[in-house]
């Protein structure tokens, strides 16, 4: 009866960690939010990392391009090279990139009419 026990708590616990596996992870509880900005360098989806070359996040990390996993796998199928980012991270977790935004691309500045030097309109 015993290995019964066992063998059913180990069967629910397997099925337990299943279900969470394609919610992607957790925030470290406890910890420290930071907001995160980058510019996204490489995707490697055969590895489920990507590279960032990101900002300067005070009290957390300096500038620096580093490889980075998502949060949620599903993001790098989403993401570009050239996309620039925002996401949240954690004090003493600097591997993983948390709820991972995309910062739409600012219109292009039109340019200004070029200036009337000679008086003539």
């Amino acid at each position: 009866m015993k290995r019964v026990s066992i063998l059913g708590g180990v069967m629910l616990c397997l099925l337990v960690s299943v279900g969470y596996a394609g919610q992607g992870k957790t925030p470290p509880a406890g910890k420290k939010e930071h907001v995160f900005k980058g510019k996204v360098e490489k995707i490697d989806v055969a590895n489920k990392t990507f590279t960032v070359s990101g900002q300067k996040v005070e009290g957390w990390m300096d500038a620096m391009t580093m490889n980075y996993a998502p949060d949620k796998e599903d993001v790098l199928k989403k993401l570009k090279v050239g996309d620039e980012i925002t996401a949240k991270v954690y004090d003493g977790d600097f591997r993983t990139l948390y709820d991972i935004q995309v910062v739409p691309a600012k219109p292009a500045d039109k340019a200004a009419p070029p200036a009337n030097k000679g008086g003539k309109k």
